[in-house]
């Protein structure tokens, strides 16, 4: 199936990618993070869209990122 990434803020498709192993795809990206070598983000949501290409179905994962937070400390005294 085919997989896409996109920021959520933004629109902007991060990564295209197929993959057979969509519901393992899920669990990962619903942990921590998700890390690419430009930035890391956290899982958003996900839409699955079905479409007809020519005489055949096809389905598309998109998985809506945001950024990750920082992690701010904060002392109290």
């Amino acid at each position: 199936m085919n997989v896409v990434f996109v920021l959520t803020s933004t629109g902007d498709e991060v990564l295209e990618m197929v993959s057979n192993d969509v519901a393992g795809l899920l669990a990962a990206v619903k942990g921590e993070n998700v890390t690419f070598p430009f930035g890391t983000f956290q899982y958003d949501f996900h839409t699955l869209d079905h479409y007809l290409e020519g005489e055949i179905y096809r389905q598309e994962l998109t998985i809506y990122l945001k950024e990750e937070k920082p992690n701010v400390v904060t002392f109290v005294e």
